[in-house]
């Protein structure tokens, strides 16, 4: 067993606080309910709608939150009694999305303080219902996140052990309350899905976390009728389309939800996210271009660093500069500061603008942390001063972007002789084998990722790994589970390389899914 000085070592922290931050992202931009703005109370089981059901005015209040209008939330929820359970759950969602959103280190003080207290009036409240106990239990989890994500590790770590026996308790109580199971699910998925490093950290604390339950109580809020189900079945989604390569449904469930509030802030952030995530830049420039912006919505900067990646792949040099200057000059967080300047840095370079281009590089090493991956592959960029090779950058964008064929017309020019350096020799044979394999071409992609693999060696670099774990999807994929296996585990057999943590997770969750 590992003494709490270990525990509180620096070296524990990247893999819970990248978890963490992940958590937080989905409660703040997913805080507590997607449907709280169309109950249907003659669906409801007995017990929820008895005892779990938000009133009218904190019904409409969180809807309009659910569109990220703070202000309009809360004028409705002035008329609410102060200190009801729905009107305290609904002002701690109000405050903490905003401090995630804004990643404002000034309003973490009185955000937790705030916490503290509607925490206090719930457990001296006369109130007893299975809202009440949820209640309790979700703004614990929100100050866990909160704290973990401002540098509080300790306390968030207390706090997230607290939420999630909370919430474990609420199950127990009130068995068909759903909205419960649908937050107990989401902890128990991310906890268990953490690489096995960090797992005798979370059994210290008494939070083993399980993939399997944690899927199970996802799916049944998200399949059975519920205040909350909206939420449930786009937490289910994103989580299938991420570790679970299921990308169509998620986007699916997310662009019919748009189409029916296109006044929805949320919901086009989440429009703009899967299309950018599944290579779609037209179809998520034309969603970041159509979202709300009138006055009442709540200041999102990170939607400026999305847009600035989207025409980077496009090669629109200059407009993705403007969009990552935008986000730089707004955000006040930590997270993705590093990655702007790299992106910054790519377009200037690419642009052909080698002065502005050495500025933003510097820029780099100047600020922010290295928690999220991408800020950690900015920063490894930064410190490794290996020059990249214009074709190779060139087509990683053009494939980001979904522009395959593109891409495999710049990687005709490239030309590996004894001089290349061994980073740029495994760069291009990967980034031909995506683009096959994106092309649905997966014999091609096979052989391609198979002679990345073999050129690797233990390189320190994403490539190998990355290979192994797409050459395991495809023999899933194919039905050859023993060949996927072997694929999959050599995928987390590398000691370090830029993309470890989500590698790690999406093989290990990959191997669960075949045992």
């Amino acid at each position: 067993m590992k003494s709490f000085a270990e525990v509180c070592a620096p070296g524990v922290w990247p893999g819970l606080r990248r978890a963490a931050l992940l958590l937080a992202f989905l409660v703040a931009y997913l805080p507590l309910s997607f449907g709280a703005h169309s109950l249907q109370a003659e669906t409801q089981p007995a017990e929820s709608a008895a005892v779990g059901r938000l009133p009218a005015q904190a019904a409409r209040a969180y809807a309009e939150l659910l569109k990220l209008r703070p202000g309009p939330a809360r004028q409705l929820l002035r008329a609410e009694p102060a200190r009801a359970a729905a009107t305290l759950l609904v002002q701690d969602c109000i405050d903490f999305t905003e401090l995630m959103l804004s990643q404002d280190a000034t309003r973490y003080e009185a955000t937790v303080a705030a916490q503290d207290t509607r925490l206090e009036l719930l457990e001296r409240s006369a109130e007893r219902s299975a809202l009440r106990d949820y209640a309790r239990a979700e703004i614990r989890l929100h100050q866990a996140a909160a704290q973990v994500t401002f540098g509080h590790e300790v306390q968030g770590a207390w706090s997230l052990r607290q939420a999630y026996q909370q919430m474990q308790a609420v199950v127990k109580r009130h068995p068909t309350y759903l909205p419960a199971r649908k937050t107990l699910g989401l902890m128990q998925f991310f906890i268990g899905s953490l690489p096995e490093g960090y797992r005798w950290f979370l059994k210290l604390l008494g939070l083993p976390g399980s993939v399997e339950a944690g899927l199970s109580n996802l799916r049944a809020a998200a399949r059975q009728p519920n205040d909350f189900q909206p939420e449930a079945r786009i937490l289910l989604a994103l989580v299938e389309e991420t570790y679970y390569k299921k990308p169509a449904e998620a986007l699916a469930l997310v662009t019919r939800l748009q189409q029916q509030q296109p006044d929805n802030l949320l919901y086009s952030y989440l429009l703009i996210s899967l299309n950018k995530k599944q290579h779609r830049t037209d179809a998520a420039l034309a969603a970041y271009r159509g979202r709300p912006t009138s006055p009442g919505y709540v200041a999102l900067p990170y939607l400026h660093h999305m847009a600035a990646d989207l025409l980077l792949y496009q090669g629109q040099y200059a407009a993705s500069r403007r969009e990552n200057e935008l986000f730089l000059r707004d955000y006040q967080g930590q997270h993705y500061r590093k990655d702007a300047f790299f992106k910054l840095y790519l377009a200037a370079w690419l642009g052909g603008e080698a002065a502005a281009a050495e500025q933003y590089r510097r820029q780099i090493d100047a600020g922010g942390r290295t928690v999220i991956e991408e800020d950690t592959y900015a920063q490894r960029f930064f410190d490794g001063r290996q020059p990249l090779n214009r074709l190779l950058t060139r087509a990683r964008l053009q494939i980001d972007g979904g522009y395959y064929r593109e891409a495999l017309t710049t990687l005709d020019a490239f030309r590996s002789t004894a001089a290349t350096p061994l980073r740029d020799q495994l760069e291009a044979p990967y980034r031909r084998a995506r683009a096959w394999h994106l092309l649905g071409r997966p014999d091609s992609a096979r052989l391609l990722y198979a002679r990345t693999i073999a050129l690797a060696g233990n390189a320190p670099y994403y490539f190998a790994p990355q290979s192994a774990l797409q050459l395991g999807y495809l023999y899933q994929a194919d039905g050859q589970t023993n060949t996927a296996k072997v694929y999959f585990r050599k995928a987390q057999s590398y000691p370090r390389h830029e993309y470890k943590n989500s590698t790690d997770t999406k093989a290990k969750l990959a191997l669960k899914e075949l045992e």
